[in-house]
């Protein structure tokens, strides 16, 4: 069915409790401004490299490639150059970790990794071998090791999982891609629920060993927001030829049913997917990743528009109308965490740097779908 149809039906036929406007590409763009100006107009001084940082660029330059906005590519430039274009900053290669740790020790650590996304992209726009120098460094380095289990926590698949492909894509090393299949098989075999078709935030939230309040599997939001949208992102730039594409889009379209399933009539996401009841309300972290990989499926052919389409669209609603406000702040964001915590207070003003980045990824596929 066409795209502008399915506007249509929405809007003349909305579902119960759900209402959808039609929507222009200016007006997604004109949000797209509003957000994202007043988020570097409230934070002009550049920040550390670190994951929450680091994560929020990955939505500032994927608004920069939509709309051409100088002032966008020169905020993340400066920021790179504030971190000299490095994560952590050890050069201790003996001392180099990759448990958790906001330390200068803790290279391996893929939130200390992910700024190399932005790296790349800003190599990418601009060719100079400095802005991915410690990208490769640390990378290389942490392929020559026999480890496997870099990526312990579901996260972990958002913040490294495109740097390989990105840096695949530009050394044309095909390690990149052998080693990004190895460590996501790791991953999978810790973290991965077969039967749910979602991600556990980590190894201490397997079901049964833990459970919501209500004894059911859970499933936290944004660790499967990261996961999605992860995997959207390395589909993107993952080769056609990969040997382990198909393998790759078949758990993107599994985990997009599942994740769909579970939408709440509202549109958004509740923070314990398969518990509502374990901590309620909206919140906008997760459904923006959520929104951002079910528009890109769509978008690019992978998932059926008149089985996606409408949730998609209504993830979009609840962002545009809920958890944007009049002065362009991102609310109903969970604070920096790693599960659903029953009683946190989630409200309009709750915002955070990378929820903004999770709304602007979400705004992009947006104007691309209405492009």
């Amino acid at each position: 069915m066409n795209k502008y149809i399915w506007l249509l039906v929405l809007f003349v036929f909305p579902a119960s409790g759900f209402s959808q406007k039609e929507w222009t590409k200016k007006q997604v763009v004109d949000i797209i401004y509003r957000v994202n100006d007043h988020w570097q107009a409230q934070n002009p001084v550049p920040e550390r490299a670190f994951w929450d940082n680091a994560a929020y660029h990955t939505g500032n330059m994927e608004a920069y490639f939509l709309t051409g906005k100088e002032s966008y590519l020169r905020y993340s430039e400066a920021w790179a150059e504030h971190n000299e274009w490095k994560g952590a900053k050890s050069d201790d290669k003996a001392n180099w970790k990759y448990s958790y740790g906001e330390t200068d020790e803790y290279v391996l650590f893929g939130d200390w990794q992910i700024c190399f996304q932005t790296y790349a992209d800003l190599y990418l726009l601009q060719p100079d071998p400095k802005k991915i120098a410690r990208a490769r460094e640390v990378m290389k380095y942490q392929m020559s090791t026999t480890r496997n289990d870099y990526w312990w926590w579901a996260d972990g698949l958002y913040m490294v999982m495109p740097v390989m492909t990105k840096l695949y894509k530009i050394t044309r090393d095909p390690l990149y891609l052998e080693k990004l299949h190895e460590y996501f098989n790791y991953a999978n075999s810790i973290m991965y629920d077969k039967d749910a078709c979602l991600y556990y935030r980590d190894a201490k939230y397997v079901y049964p060993k833990h459970t919501s309040v209500n004894g059911k599997k859970d499933f936290w939001a944004r660790g499967d927001g990261w996961v999605l949208a992860g995997l959207a992102k390395i589909l993107k730039e993952l080769p056609q030829a990969d040997t382990h594409r198909v393998e790759y889009l078949c758990r993107f379209r599994k985990m997009a049913k599942a994740v769909v399933d579970c939408q709440q009539p509202e549109g958004y996401w509740t923070r314990s997917m398969l518990d509502p009841a374990h901590a309620p309300g909206p919140e906008t972290s997760g459904t923006a990743f959520f929104t951002y990989a079910l528009l890109w499926g769509v978008n690019n052919g992978y998932l059926d528009q008149e089985v996606y389409l409408p949730a998609a669209l209504k993830g979009w609603d609840y962002l545009t109308t809920v958890a944007l406000q009049a002065d362009g702040k991102v609310g109903y964001v969970q604070p920096i965490g790693e599960k659903a915590i029953p009683g946190q207070v989630v409200n309009a003003g709750s915002t955070s740097n990378f929820g903004v980045g999770a709304f602007l990824l979400a705004a992009c596929e947006m104007c691309r779908f209405l492009d």
